[in-house]
């Protein structure tokens, strides 16, 4: 009896020292799980930073644009979602972009996908919609060399891009899936957008963007946008919001001021989100013309 007493405390003992030596290791994991978490995060955090210092804020817009809304909600850290205004000559080009996914991968995607549409307006002075989406269209390609056989995603942008001509009052617009809506006396005129993305296969021929010229007059409330808002699931049954039900929402507050629009928009999304995750980022730029 003795000898089985003095046995078992042995197993146990053994089993307490290898128990012991498990909690050790795991604690050492856990730690090192911590400190690559930490720089991975801290990473990101440096990249928002370049982010935001490359891209305009809300404030840089307004003074391009006095009459502009912006709501801007980032899923990650980073975005792949962008909005620009830039002012050349009496024209004023503003547009809202949506790159190939979102967080990192988007984030890259939408300084290269910046870059390419201010060298087009800064450095080469284009102004028309079109000719702008079709430089960035070819950039793309010849940046990333995308090649069908390589790419399970083509990597590229959906985007809304308007000038602004207030001297003639016309708006130039063209789109990569993303339209325009145009609010008049309560009336909403859709101007669809070419149903592909900027950013083609090597090899792939590159089809021409469609530039549509529309006459604006005072009062007159231009929309571009991601998807982000229509796409996002919420609400009561936990389904997407919809581009209907967005559209609807448009319609009943572009009469407000835009600061009331934008705590609408905000109040809204993050209603319908509820407690559910937010699946993109969310780029809204509202325009009245004045």
């Amino acid at each position: 009896l003795l000898q089985d007493k003095e046995e078992l405390e042995q197993v146990v003992q053994e089993r307490t020292l290898e128990i012991q030596d498990q909690k050790t290791e795991i604690e050492r994991s856990r730690d090192e799980i911590a400190k690559y978490a930490k720089d991975i995060t801290d990473s990101i955090k440096y990249a928002k930073r370049i982010q935001k210092a490359i891209f305009p804020n809300w404030r840089d817009v307004r003074e391009i644009l006095p009459e502009v809304m912006v709501f801007y909600q980032s899923k990650d850290l980073v975005s792949g979602d962008f909005y620009l205004a830039e002012k050349v000559g009496n024209k004023t080009v503003f547009a809202a972009v949506d790159c190939t996914g979102h967080g990192v991968p988007g984030g890259f995607m939408s300084i290269v996908a910046n870059n390419l549409l201010q060298q087009a307006i800064r450095q080469l002075g284009l102004t028309n919609p079109a000719e702008i989406l079709d430089y960035a269209n070819r950039g793309i390609t010849n940046t990333l060399h995308q090649t069908y056989e390589e790419s399970s995603v083509k990597d590229g942008m959906d985007v809304a891009m308007c000038c602004w001509d207030q001297e003639r009052s016309v708006v130039e617009y063209a789109g990569a899936y993303n339209p325009l809506y145009l609010f008049r006396d309560g009336n909403l005129k859709q101007i669809k957008a070419d149903r592909f993305p900027v950013g083609t296969f090597i090899g792939e021929k590159a089809r021409k963007f469609t530039n549509h010229v529309i006459e604006v007059k005072s009062g007159d409330v231009l929309y571009i946008f991601s998807d982000g808002f229509a796409d996002q699931f919420g609400g009561p049954k936990g389904k997407k919001f919809m581009q209907s039900r967005f559209r609807d929402l448009l319609r009943d507050i572009h009469t407000k001021s835009l600061d009331e629009q934008y705590d609408i928009l905000s109040k809204t999304f993050a209603k319908w989100k509820g407690n559910l995750d937010q699946i993109d980022d969310v780029c809204v730029l509202g325009v009245r013309i004045s």
